[in-house]
Formats: C-alpha cells, sequence, structure tokens
C-alpha cells in the first residue's frame, strides 16, 4: 500500500499548496508524525490526505474554480455503513468546495477497493446542492458498480463503462474534465 502514490503529473496545472481556498491548504490532511499514514495494518504513502475517515483517503489533483471543476483521486475502502464516510467527506471536503462554487466533481476510483454503502441522504444532499452540476465516479471496478447501483445511487452519480478512461493521466486536466461533461451532456439529450 505505501507504493501507491496519488497522481501528481499536474502539477504545472495545479498546485494544491498556493491555493488557499483549498480544504487541504497548508498541510490539513497531512500525516500527523510528518511521515505517513495507517489504513489497517499498513503504511500508506503520505500524500494522501486524510479527511476523517480510518479506511478512505484522498488527493485533490485539480481545480479550476471558474468552470467549476475539482478532479479527487482517492484511495482504499469507501465504508458508510460502518463508518459513514459519505458525511465524512462531504462535510470536510465536498462542503468547502461547493462553498467556492465548485459544481462538477470527477472521482478517480484507481486505487478505491470496496464501497459499502448504506443511505442515500449524503448523495442526494450533494446532487442537490450542485444543481447542474455532476457527480462522476471514473474507472471504479465492478464490485463497486454494483454495489452504487444496490443503494440506489445511480439518481446521484454518474458511473459505468463510459467512464472508464485509462488514459486519464495522460491528458490535460481540464480537456478531461470537458470532456466528461460532454459525455453528460450528450447521455442527458
Amino acid at each position: 500500500m505505501h507504493e501507491l502514490v496519488p497522481f501528481n503529473g499536474w502539477k504545472n496545472h495545479y498546485d494544491l499548496n498556493n491555493d488557499v481556498d483549498s480544504p487541504f491548504f497548508n498541510d490539513q490532511g497531512a500525516p500527523e508524525n510528518g511521515y505517513y499514514h495507517r489504513m489497517y495494518d499498513f503504511i500508506i504513502h503520505p500524500d494522501w490526505d486524510y479527511i476523517g475517515c480510518e479506511t478512505l483517503f484522498a488527493k485533490l489533483l485539480f481545480v479550476e474554480y471558474s468552470q467549476g471543476y475539482a478532479i479527487i483521486e482517492l484511495l482504499g475502502e469507501w465504508n458508510d455503513a460502518l463508518n459513514n464516510d459519505i458525511m465524512e467527506f462531504k462535510r470536510r471536503i465536498i462542503d468547502a468546495l461547493i462553498a467556492q462554487r465548485i459544481d462538477k466533481f470527477l472521482m478517480i476510483g484507481d486505487n478505491l477497493l470496496n464501497f459499502h454503502g448504506y443511505e442515500d441522504y449524503y448523495y442526494q444532499e450533494w446532487n442537490e446542492e450542485i444543481n447542474d452540476g455532476w457527480i462522476v465516479f471514473m474507472n471504479v471496478r465492478d464490485q463497486i458498480v454494483q454495489e452504487f447501483k444496490n443503494c440506489h445511487l445511480t439518481k446521484y452519480i454518474w458511473f459505468g463503462s463510459s467512464f472508464n478512461l485509462t488514459f486519464w493521466r495522460t491528458q490535460d486536466p481540464l480537456a478531461l474534465c470537458q470532456r466528461v461533461h460532454e459525455k453528460i451532456t450528450l447521455s442527458i439529450k
């Protein structure tokens, strides 16, 4: 687990350390001991940010405030059933971004290992607060897609094979957001 590092190839497009509006500005979410985080019995790379969840960590990779885009990479297990991870994530990260007029969220799930859903209240709240925006979970595993469906999250979030984009790291982040936006616009029509 300590070898899984959040993507850092977009530093020339977005530098979290210079974004005073970011919920992670000034090393908020950095390991308390300065060296590492722990998830279960594993040490994980210190570049992942703590978001208030025992088994879920994140990294804000890109924000374009003027167009309302945010890209967040996820690591670990999203567990609403035991730990109410959606509440922690929504209150600590998403609410701060929505306050800055972010309404289009691209959640990268390459390193999201499991999802355990419970209630859809916070997903519904998130969806209602972004009006004409969207929430996309990209590159999530098949068992996570099934769990999203079982929890009836299809009315709040976008996911599935049309959002499996393995080449995302080679894309310009703004172009990637715009491409996802076009896919959603075409799906709605």
